[in-house]
Parts: structure tokens; sequence; C-alpha cells
């Protein structure tokens, strides 16, 4: 059962405004992978030209980062994906990033 607007929890201004844009650029980036793959090899191809030369593939990317930036859908996914991890961290007191990375093996 997903929570209503009144159990919501209040977002500080630093988490809706920086924090949750952030992770959105993060997965937009991931999503657009064909787009940032294209440009980055335009790029690297072009050299010192590349501003001239890569003018097409900057567009796509572009186009592609907007389209997800501006989708409500995703703005509400990043929330509830960035809700879960704080409530995680408050619980164990372990960020997410130190979490996920893999615990050392025994020899």
């Amino acid at each position: 059962m997903e929570p209503s607007k009144a159990e919501e929890p209040h977002l500080r201004h630093v988490e809706k405004d920086v924090l949750i844009p952030k992770m959105m650029r993060e997965k937009a980036k991931e999503r657009c992978l064909q787009h940032v793959d294209a440009f980055n090899l335009c790029c690297k191809d072009a050299g010192f030209f590349m501003v001239f030369k890569c003018r097409e593939e900057n567009a796509a990317l572009k186009e592609c980062l907007t389209r997800h930036y501006q989708d409500p859908a995703f703005f509400e996914e990043c929330k509830q994906e960035y809700l879960k991890e704080k409530r995680e961290f408050q619980q164990t007191g372990i960020p997410s990033k130190n979490r996920k990375q893999k615990l050392p093996t025994s020899m």
C-alpha cells in the first residue's frame, strides 16, 4: 500500500532541489548511455574541433537527458528511491554507498 500525501515525509529544500536531482542526473546518464557513448566517441575522434563536429551527438544527448529531467514519473521514482535510502540510513547508520560495497573476503 502506498503512503498517502499526508503520510509522506516532508522533504527539506536541499533534498528536493539538490539531492534528488543529482540522483536523477546519474540515472538519466545510465538510461541515455547510448547517446553518452556516441558523444564521447565523437569528442575523442574530433579532438579540438569537437564543438563543431559533434553537434548532432550533443543535441541527441541533451534531448534524451532533458526528457528524463522533465518527466514527473521519473522524479517520483528517484524520490521514492531517495526516501528508501534515507530510511535505511536512519535504521542502520551506514550510508548506502558503504552498504553497496562488497565485504572483504577472508582467506
